[in-house]
């Protein structure tokens, strides 16, 4: 529900149990939940079950890197896209996480009618599609570990960071103050 606290717009989103589903316009679930067939790996005997759950791409080298996140407040002013890799969250230790996405758009800005708020569980990541507009992902507990592979431009792009308005732009990256460039801020009821 839409409401007014002074200027801002506020977006309330409902939370979205996160399957493959639900996250199909965003990106793909990445877990034994994805419903993705094995492929045959005959070396040991049927103790060994390879799935391939998503399709990730990367123009760059590649990062591995490990977020340790804490809850923060619920209430997204920033997202960012990425044009050169589909970043993948792979949590650790089973504890859920809110991710707040919108499709890719053609435009300079996501469709904000259509940014959403999933929660995952624990037992399963994600893999953005090109594109998608995102926030980084929200911690319900302490200590939530994130693997994220992510291109190794992306850290070049945050780089180049604007010092007034903290917005990031370059090759792979383009990270926007949603907030400030349309009054809007979403938040979410954390679970």
């Amino acid at each position: 529900m839409d409401t007014i606290d002074g200027a801002v717009r506020v977006v309330d989103l409902p939370l979205i149990q996160a399957t493959p589903e639900a996250l199909a316009p965003f990106g793909q679930i990445l877990g034994s939940a994805a419903g993705v067939k094995p492929v045959p790996v005959d070396f040991y005997k049927g103790r060994v079950t390879m799935r391939y759950p998503v399709d990730f791409t990367c123009d760059h080298p590649v990062a591995v890197t490990l977020a340790t996140v804490d809850p923060r407040p619920p209430e997204v002013r920033y997202m960012e896209r990425h044009f050169q890799h589909t970043q993948t969250f792979i949590p650790l230790g089973g504890k859920p996480f809110v991710a707040v996405m919108a499709p890719p758009s053609d435009g300079d800005l996501p469709d904000l009618s259509q940014v959403r708020a999933f929660l995952f569980d624990g037992s399963a990541g994600f893999t953005l599609h090109l594109g998608t507009w995102h926030e980084f992902p929200f911690a319900v507990e302490d200590g939530t570990d994130l693997i994220v592979l992510l291109s190794t431009q992306t850290g070049y792009d945050l780089h180049q960071r604007d010092a007034a308005t903290e917005e990031a732009a370059g090759p792979d990256l383009d990270k926007k103050d949603i907030h400030r460039r349309t009054g809007t801020l979403f938040r979410f009821q954390a679970p």
